[in-house]
């Protein structure tokens, strides 16, 4: 008589059917000889497979040992859920209970991921047969998927339902659990920068009370390293040249509903630089030119950025005196008792090491000449290390690759390199709908397409539409950041775009063109060079309005060529303290068309971080003119009217009025200044919130017409009369975009001005 036992208790039936014997003989080896084989159980599968798996030949001695490797092949070969080998005279009894067949496969409890994801994740299939196994596996690869996106707590359990015909209905039980955010980020060793300020250079964050919508707050490990390299290039920019982060610690709360994560960082001392000094180790090589070239000075705040940006200089002269193999060695003696570094270029010999080749993997869409040319060095060129770094990061900021690996290896020689670019594409085109809000305009509804790698070639190509109470407009624009080969930035706009009774008794019309060619004439600076033909239409005017504007209704052809220069240090980004900004532009009508004006405006702006970096202080100077030429006359169309440059008042708010028009419309100006000023800072809400605060002081003037006779035949006050305005604002940054909110009082203004006491704006897309 055999009795069957369950699962789990096979290897016992074995033990106890081979040790029966045993015990009968003591102390004899115990051996079986079996002439048949019988299989029992067996459905879909074959006997003849059993016996494979067996692997027991009839008419041989069989140890007890051998009958258990049976049944443990029998069992480990994922075929049957219960094994039983029972031997019985010369014949060996193998029962089998097949595993059943999956009926079908569903998911309980899933919200967050949807079945087809999470189908695609398990790897057991209906009209399969079931293998507890990887039913388990399925689960943990399920319960992974949901800790990937912040849900740690997430549990999955497999679950089966008997059918009939050997058949089961396979069902995931699913408790997605809330998301496990970061709760607190903190840091010890600091004392330079308070925790504030350092949150805020990580790229992982707190959560905050919008939690809800943001899921950037979630742990990932993976974000770690580039924290710590952020916090390392904060610090070292700023003069920390020992800094180190000696550790990150991220605890998960017993709940699993939250991470803490601290920093344990080495601040070290602040050093500048004493001495600096430039040398030639290399004979017949004068330094005097390289030193020239030298943007370090003694006292400056130690700043590897400083430091790089010298030695591409200095390469540059290399380059033109056709130096090869010159490598620029920085070589940094550090004083701690005087916190000072002494810094020495030295001009040395480096190996005669080529570049054999440039391989590049990975681009599916990019062409490859868009990826080579953020190279400046090319097939047969000396090899530079630094530069091949440079590229490296050249190709990342493109924005085209969500991953980008630039490395060097041996070639076909000790004296050659091959560089091996691997890249990963990522979408580049984007299809949105939004709204946007203002205070003046209202709300409006807009929608664009933009892809900023048109056919792999590294161009952009962008078409927005955007409607609001009173203003439509159409863009279409398009850039070539590599026109003809070079560091040229083409780019083509078109634009239509109307206003109705938006802020004023009158409607206006404007298609305009415009190419361009922009590029690099300095280090921070670069000129653009451009031409523009547009069709302007000033219609419906009310006749309340002045007889100036009544006069100036028509329809008006500008042809006009013009260039605009711009100065800017956060390119180089040298200092990261401080940022100054220059812009100075001239447009000259007259080519042709109705319209012949000369249009200056300059513009420069400074911004710094004060008080450990925790307060931002900005400000900004600007003006411009509108000459007139030959027997033309300005109109309302070419001349300022003050939107944006004094805060505290509405879009044509200020400026030369006609008091004896009923409507006493904003005539606009030929001329205008503006000086603005602000800080920005904490308001001592938690970070995460993203809300600051800031206060701002503006002053200006609108003046200067051509015509100054009024509606009742009085001249017109056109006059520079100055403007002033003091507010606060409140910045809160949401996953809509940042809004600002400004709360403006007029100190200083004329009786006809219109005031704007509230300001906000915002911009959203879904």
């Amino acid at each position: 008589m055999t009795r069957k036992l369950g699962k789990g208790a096979v290897a016992l039936v074995t033990a106890l059917t081979i040790a029966t014997p045993a015990a009968l003989v003591p102390n004899a080896a115990v051996a079986y000889v079996f002439n048949d084989v019988r299989i029992q159980g067996t459905q879909r599968i074959e006997p003849a497979t059993v016996l494979s798996y067996a692997n027991i030949a009839r008419g041989q001695n069989v140890s007890a040992g051998e009958l258990n490797d049976a049944l443990q092949r029998l069992q480990n070969s994922g075929l049957f859920e219960t094994v039983e080998i029972v031997p019985q005279g010369g014949t060996l009894i193998i029962t089998v209970s097949e595993y059943p067949t999956i009926n079908q496969i569903s998911f309980e409890g899933n919200r967050r991921l949807k079945d087809d994801e999470l189908a695609q994740i398990a790897q057991s299939q209906s009209r399969r047969v079931y293998q507890p196994s990887q039913a388990i596996q399925d689960a943990q690869n399920i319960a992974q998927a949901y800790a990937s996106r912040g849900r740690l707590a997430a549990r999955v359990d497999p679950r089966i339902i008997r059918r009939s015909g050997n058949r089961v209905d396979l069902v995931f039980e699913i408790r997605e659990g809330d998301v496990t955010e970061i709760e607190r980020i903190s840091f010890t060793g600091n004392r330079a920068f308070s925790d504030r300020r350092l949150r805020q250079v990580l790229e992982t964050k707190q959560a905050g009370i919008l939690r809800t919508f943001i899921r950037a707050d979630t742990f990932a490990p993976e974000r770690i390293p580039l924290d710590e390299q952020l916090l390392t290039d904060f610090y070292r920019s700023r003069g920390y040249a020992d800094f180190k982060v000696q550790g990150v610690a991220p605890e998960i709360a017993r709940e699993r509903d939250a991470f803490y994560i601290t920093f344990n960082i080495q601040e070290g001392p602040r050093y500048r630089f004493r001495n600096v000094s430039t040398i030639s180790e290399i004979a017949g090589v004068d330094a005097a030119p390289f030193a020239a070239q030298n943007r370090v000075g003694g006292g400056d705040v130690y700043n590897p950025a400083a430091i790089d940006n010298t030695i591409r200089r200095m390469e540059t002269v290399a380059i033109q005196q056709g130096l090869n193999f010159v490598n620029i060695e920085p070589r940094v003696t550090r004083n701690p008792q005087t916190q000072t570094l002494d810094l020495t270029f030295a001009l040395t010999r480096g190996p005669r090491i080529f570049v054999e080749r440039i391989d590049i993997e990975g681009n599916t869409t990019t062409l490859d000449r868009v990826i080579r040319r953020q190279f400046t060095a090319v097939e047969g060129d000396p090899f530079n290390p630094r530069e091949i770094r440079n590229a490296a990061e050249r190709i990342r900021a493109l924005g085209y690759f969500s991953d980008a690996q630039v490395n060097s290896r041996q070639g076909s020689s000790a004296e050659q390199v091959i560089v091996d670019v691997n890249v990963e594409e990522q979408p580049t085109g984007s299809l949105s709908f939004g709204a946007s809000y203002g205070v003046n305009s209202g709300f409006g509804l807009n929608a664009s397409l933009n892809e900023t790698n048109f056919l792999g070639r590294g161009q952009t190509l962008g078409l927005t539409i955007s409607t609001a109470s009173g203003d439509r407009e159409g863009l279409i624009n398009f850039v070539e950041p590599y026109f003809l080969g070079r560091d040229l930035k083409f780019g083509f706009t078109a634009r239509y775009n109307e206003t109705s009774n938006l802020n004023s008794d009158y409607d206006t019309r404007t298609i305009s063109v415009q190419p361009s060619i922009e590029f690099p004439i300095s280090a921070n600076g670069r000129l653009e060079l451009r031409y523009r033909l547009e069709q302007n239409r000033l219609n419906n005017v009310s006749d309340d309005s002045s007889v100036i504007l009544q006069d100036e209704q028509g329809t008006r052809l500008s042809s006009a060529a013009g260039y605009t220069y711009l100065w800017d240090t956060r390119v180089a980004g040298l200092d990261p303290l401080t940022s100054y900004k220059l812009r100075f532009s001239q447009d000259f009508a007259g080519l042709g068309g109705d319209v012949k004006t000369v249009t200056s405006t300059a513009l420069a702006g400074v911004e710094s971080n004060a008080w450990r970096e925790e307060v931002t202080l900005r400000a900004e100077i600007e003006a411009g003119g509108v000459y007139s030429y030959g027997d033309y006359s300005s109109w309302i169309l070419d001349r300022f009217r003050g939107g944006g440059k004094v805060r505290g008042f509405e879009p044509n708010g200020i400026g030369p009025r006609d008091l004896s028009a009923p409507n006493q419309d904003a005539l606009g100006g030929k001329y205008y200044w503006a000086a603005r000023a602000e800080a920005q800072f904490p308001l001592g809400l938690p970070e995460e919130y993203g809300i600051t605060g800031g206060l701002f002081a503006d002053i200006g003037s609108v003046w200067g017409l051509d015509t100054r006779t009024g509606s009742d035949g009085s001249e017109v006050d056109d006059s520079m009369r100055v403007r002033a305005a003091i507010g606060a604002s409140v910045f809160w940054t949401t996953p809509i975009g940042p809004l600002r909110f400004n709360f403006s009082k007029a100190v200083r203004k004329e009786d006809y001005d219109k005031d704007q006491n509230f300001d906000l704006t915002i911009s959203t897309r879904f």
